[in-house]
């Protein structure tokens, strides 16, 4: 896969990870439900510890907080990563939600 697409890939996927932890009543998930959701739904075929990379980018951009356990990491929705979603402030590395409508 090209750089360029790859980036682009990674973006997108950083988006929907936050849009998909948006859904969930608490706001929080595990990084196989995640892997689950990027398959199933969005088609974007990655192991968990590519997922668990794009967590980490979006921990380090103050999107989400990530808890190890075990295997696997439990990922939270912060306000920065919702303030994104509502096209508030814009994190760099993650997609900018299109605008309601659009």
């Amino acid at each position: 896969m090209s750089n360029s697409r790859e980036t682009w890939l990674r973006e997108e996927a950083r988006l929907i990870i936050l849009r998909t932890l948006a859904e969930e009543t608490d706001e929080t998930l595990s990084s196989n439900l995640i892997v689950r959701e990027l398959r199933e739904r969005w088609m974007i075929k990655r192991e968990r510890p590519w997922v668990h990379a794009e967590l980490d980018y979006l921990a380090e951009v103050g999107a989400v907080t990530v808890i190890p356990a075990e295997s696997v990491k439990i990922a939270t929705l912060t306000d920065r990563g919702r303030r994104h979603l509502d096209r508030e402030i814009v994190l760099d590395g993650v997609k900018r939600p299109s605008r309601p409508g659009t």
